[in-house]
């Protein structure tokens, strides 16, 4: 073998470098493809890019030996050469995307792709016929810290994503497996015992067209899937921007307590410049110090086989620049790069709040305003009864004895209406017993008979043999009974019959069931029954009933009210049934 340098047609190098960087820039390209989840597409992408790889490394040396004065060695043990190249590169691939090795791997992956490429550049120049073998040790292990180089800084651009990465990274390998190539040549000292015969040389060209036409095929054929596999992740990509980077809520991942990834929207509803402001720091950071509790609960879930909350979680943060935000959000864990990671999304209901508090106050407002004209419209009629008699008794004129007992009720009845406003504007501490709910009710039907005799009204009480136990305030149930009754026969202006049920239903409330024989209430005056003020009868004020629905309210009980016109009206009331252990043992003492 020659001492010189490389000599022969320069085009031919040319050609090598490119044929490397362009199986470069493939194997690269597929690399790029994998897919964390899909282990099995991703195992393919390796294989293809590690075989595209050797098949180009094997080419650009055969071409290289064209423009050079040293003997080609070809035969079928070359495909053997390839397949331990192709599974030393494999594994260097392997390697590279084992994001578990964050610091060691850029240096495990160039070492085993540089011993790929020294291996297949040393080994191919072998063959049977060699007498004489000599190796300079220093040029050898000048062409491996060469190709080592070349790979290290490969990998390391690959994984920067800096500016023309891809490009750089196969120039790299390219100008790297070359100068093996060449320092190989010359490290090398090889001489055989057979010449180049024009038969041998007819057989190398045929093995030679066979493998190149092989190895361009595949090249291409990977190449096209590789190009196809970029078009449909590049339109993926575009959807994504579609969906995440224009979205209105903002899109986030979470990883660690910190920010990982945030849309342009979130970025603008935490008022930061760009996302180097938010990214690596603590979500805590912007975080109203009272949900942080609620926040490392909410992160939690889902791991550990924890349940994951399903309704959104309303939180409250600090912008950039101070203004306080009021959020939704919803979140799903998941996995990215061999992390747990939470992916959130965040909608700013800051508007919504303000628009719901405008409500509230103006709804107050109403309440206020209508409360206030029910009161004066209420009072004002008995006070300026009094206000008459006491200008009549000023005047001296009347029986002032007789107007004394007038003004009296009077007053009794201004007392009254303040103290049902009281009972429904401040709340009262009561303590809760249990009571036979039938002896409230059979002590109020002794209460109102006599009034129901005079209205010519039978009441008829049928009640369940067992104790019917609640637990609430005797005298608050028993004005709700009082109420409800004075109402129906009051209702029955030609007298009639009111009945009462009482039973226990599914042994969990107590059903109350009034019914009267009135002429019945429309269903749009039913609808507004139990409202301030609101009232069927001419000199009623509308706070009975809704005392009635704030005290069973209280009871946490139900009160409906069923009408048909014509045929009367029914109240219906629900109470928890609520029996204790000596209600339980004793007999009841209530005779029907």
């Amino acid at each position: 073998m020659a001492d010189s340098i490389v000599s022969g047609n320069p085009y031919y190098l040319v050609l090598s470098v490119i044929i490397m960087c362009f199986a470069s820039y493939t194997m690269l390209n597929m690399v790029e493809q994998l897919q964390p989840k899909r282990r099995m597409y991703g195992f393919n992408w390796i294989i293809g890019g590690a075989s595209v790889y050797g098949l180009g490394l094997w080419t650009m040396h055969v071409v290289s030996l064209l423009a050079s004065d040293y003997r080609m060695v070809m035969d079928w043990s070359m495909l053997l050469v390839l397949v331990v190249c192709a599974i030393i590169v494999y594994s260097s691939l392997l390697v590279l995307k084992k994001q578990e090795l964050v610091r060691g791997r850029y240096l495990f992956s160039a070492l085993l792709m540089a011993l790929g490429s020294t291996m297949l550049q040393y080994i191919s120049m072998l063959s049977e016929s060699v007498v004489i073998l000599q190796m300079n040790w220093p040029l050898f292990w000048l062409s491996f810290g060469v190709g080592f180089a070349g790979a290290y800084l490969a990998f390391y651009w690959l994984d920067s994503k800096s500016p023309y990465y891809k490009f750089k990274s196969c120039v790299s390998l390219g100008l790297s497996n070359m100068a093996i190539h060449q320092i190989g040549m010359h490290a090398l000292k090889i001489e055989y015992d057979n010449i180049l015969s024009t038969d041998l040389l007819n057989e190398y060209l045929l093995l030679l067209a066979f493998l190149l036409g092989l190895s361009t095929l595949i090249i291409l054929s990977f190449s096209l899937t590789t190009w196809l596999a970029s078009n449909k992740y590049s339109q993926i990509d575009e959807r994504y921007k579609l969906l995440v980077e224009n979205s209105m809520d903002t899109i986030a991942l979470i990883s660690d307590d910190k920010w990982e990834f945030m849309n342009r929207a979130g970025l603008r509803m935490f008022e930061a410049q760009s996302e180097t402001v938010l990214m690596g720091q603590s979500v805590y950071v912007l975080l109203a110090p009272q949900h942080h509790d609620e926040m490392r609960a909410w992160l939690a879930a889902g791991q550990d086989n924890e349940a994951v909350p399903v309704k959104p979680l309303e939180l409250q943060w600090l912008s950039i620049q101070g203004t306080l935000l009021h959020t939704e959000m919803v979140s799903a864990s998941s996995t990215f790069s061999g992390k747990q990671i939470k992916q959130v999304i965040i909608r700013d209901i800051s508007e919504r709040k303000k628009n719901e508090e405008l409500l509230i106050n103006s709804e107050k407002l109403y309440v206020a305003g209508q409360l206030a004209a029910g009161i004066a419209h209420e009072i004002r009629n008995p006070l300026t009864s009094l206000k008459g008699f006491l200008q009549l008794i000023a005047s001296g004129r009347g029986n002032s004895s007789n107007f004394y007992d007038i003004m009296k009720s009077e007053l009794i009845r201004i007392e009254s209406i303040v103290s049902e406003l009281l009972m429904l504007s401040k709340p009262q501490v009561y303590e809760f017993v249990h009571k036979d709910s039938r002896q409230i009710m059979a002590d109020t039907v002794n209460l109102l008979e006599t009034q129901a005799i005079l209205h010519n009204v039978m009441i008829e009480f049928h009640s369940d043999y067992r104790p019917l136990w609640v637990l609430g305030v005797e005298n608050q149930l028993k004005q709700v009974f009082i109420n409800v009754l004075k109402n129906a026969i009051e209702a029955m202006h030609n007298g009639g019959v009111v009945t009462i049920t009482m039973s226990l239903e599914e042994e969990s409330a107590v059903l109350i069931r009034i019914q009267d024989e009135g002429s019945g209430i429309p269903d749009e005056q039913l609808a507004k029954i139990g409202q301030p003020f609101y009232t069927t009868k001419d000199k009623g004020t509308g706070l009975g009933l809704m005392v009635t629905y704030k005290i069973i309210d209280n009871h946490q009980g139900r009160i409906s009210a069923e009408s048909k016109l014509g045929v009367g009206t029914t109240f219906v009331i629900q109470l928890p049934y609520k029996e204790i252990a000596v209600a339980k043992a004793e007999e009841s003492d209530f005779a029907l």
